[in-house]
């Protein structure tokens, strides 16, 4: 949380700390787990077709791992946090993004969760202030608890 730490006003303390939950990486896990059902498949397959099917494995390889590293960067890049007295939002590493609103500027705070996402807790928290909101925060882990938070003033 080193922007979290380096924004924090005196007096300031942290009631909460979002992430981002670990279905971002579920992309990388399937292209993953195909690469390695067609490289184990390719074994059985005749030489031609077999060549063709180990290429396509190894690419979905080669595509699940750069998919792995994007959502570990993501989501290292990414920080939430609730403070006593605000909501920080930071999100990139050379090119940064960060919104700030004070809590009492906060209106509503909306939560959407799929059928998925409340079965493995995680959505989109949005925060609405007055004269402005905080972008769509996606694919948050326990975003009921950091709702909370914010409004547990």
């Amino acid at each position: 949380m080193s922007y979290v730490n380096s924004v924090l006003q005196p007096g300031e303390t942290i009631k909460a700390i979002g992430k981002l939950h670990w279905i971002i990486f579920l992309r990388a896990f399937v292209l993953l787990a195909v690469g390695i059902v067609l490289l184990v498949y390719a074994e059985t397959l005749s030489t031609q077709l077999g060549r063709l099917v180990q290429l396509i494995g190894w690419a979905s390889l080669v595509l699940g791992v750069v998919a792995l590293l994007h959502a570990w960067f993501v989501r290292w890049i990414t920080e939430l946090a609730i403070t006593n007295y605000r909501v920080i939002y930071k999100r990139g590493f050379l090119r940064r993004r960060t919104v700030e609103m004070n809590m009492n500027k906060v209106e509503t705070i909306d939560v959407e969760q799929s059928v998925l996402g409340r079965l493995l807790g995680f959505g989109t928290i949005r925060v609405r202030g007055t004269g402005q909101g905080i972008e769509n925060l996606r694919q948050v882990a326990a975003p009921l608890e950091l709702r909370s938070a914010i409004t547990a003033r």
